[in-house]
């Protein structure tokens, strides 16, 4: 059975407290997460101070007066948190993550002892840290939101000439927007991408709910990605478009429920099934009185259960043969009623 990824993404909902982000990283551990991630970046490197918020940071937002860089300075993860929140994942054992958001961080996340890399969809264009990731990173998961298939193209090969195995890459197919509008969601799009490039893709949802996740791995998405928090009436950008610990447990219960029933493909009994055969499947039967000597024809038979007889597929053999003793009706034929 192959076991679906799944990363609970915290994001910036610690809202800047280590004991929130700990709470995050208990419930991510309790829910059976694999991976909790949260956001790894400087504020100065990453939006310019007059920089507006995006319209969901807007609409979610406390403090809708203030610019993107007053938001981000406030939800900032300082080394020594890091390492804070890395110790406690081991502690849960569920394994630490997060995504950079410009060169520095890239340098500080490996200096941590971080080989995986995130490409957020925003940076899928910026060609210097995807080089950076390409130099650094053992393994990338490349988020598309936004993206154009040659835009992914592109992308994939500034990763594999920086040094990165293409084999090393994962697609994350992504709608960006928070929520993300259901007939937007456009799933099939990961069946493109993986017969496109040839690599392995998932999803990072942005829906409100349980049910698209779900159903990307039934598509087949290998790794599965979704915003949590403790509770959607915290204030921050995110929150509100986030899954709550209970949520995001029934999510991954559901999916894990989901790998087992896709099983290997091939296509024969189950052993519960073959147990239920003599119950469920006929046989022949004689459908009247026949007397000894009679020569049978299709109106002499019929097929009732239970399936322990003679099969229905081989009626054709059984017409035109001559019974060797009288029956009554409702008999089930035997092979030695017949000549």
């Amino acid at each position: 059975m192959n076991k679906t990824l799944i990363i609970a993404e915290a994001g910036v909902n610690h809202n800047g407290s280590s004991e929130l982000a700990f709470r995050l990283i208990d419930a991510a551990a309790n829910a059976g997460a694999d991976i909790v991630k949260f956001q790894t970046f400087k504020t100065d490197l990453l939006v310019t101070v007059n920089a507006p918020k995006a319209g969901y940071q807007k609409k979610n937002s406390s403090e809708s007066d203030e610019s993107q860089y007053e938001m981000l300075r406030k939800l900032e993860l300082s080394k020594s948190q890091h390492l804070e929140l890395m110790e406690h994942c081991l502690s849960r054992n569920i394994r630490f993550w997060s995504t950079a958001f410009d060169n520095d961080s890239i340098d500080l996340l490996a200096e941590l002892g971080i080989s995986m890399f995130k490409v957020p969809s925003g940076e899928i264009t910026n060609k210097p840290f995807l080089q950076k990731i390409g130099k650094t990173a053992g393994e990338v998961i490349l988020s598309t939101g936004m993206a154009t298939i040659e835009e992914i193209s592109d992308a994939i090969e500034v990763l594999t000439n920086a040094g990165l195995p293409k084999e090393k890459i994962t697609l994350l197919h992504c709608t960006t927007e928070y929520p993300a509008p259901i007939h937007e969601v456009n799933l099939r799009a990961m069946a493109t991408m993986r017969e496109t490039f040839g690599l392995e893709t998932g999803y990072s949802d942005h829906t409100q709910g349980i049910e698209i996740p779900i159903a990307a791995v039934t598509l087949g998405a290998t790794v599965i990605e979704k915003h949590f928090t403790l509770d959607r009436n915290l204030p921050g950008p995110d929150h509100k478009s986030s899954l709550e610990p209970d949520e995001l447990k029934k999510m991954v219960e559901a999916i894990r429920k989901v790998e087992v029933a896709l099983g290997d493909g091939v296509k024969q009994p189950t052993p519960s099934e073959i147990k239920n055969r003599i119950a469920a499947r006929k046989s022949i039967h004689l459908a009247h009185d026949l007397p000894e000597g009679h020569i049978l024809m299709p109106d002499d038979l019929i097929m009732k259960r239970p399936g322990d007889g003679i099969s229905p597929m081989h009626m054709d053999f059984i017409i035109g043969r001559k019974l060797l003793k009288t029956v009554t009706a409702n008999t089930k034929l035997q092979m030695n009623f017949i000549k």
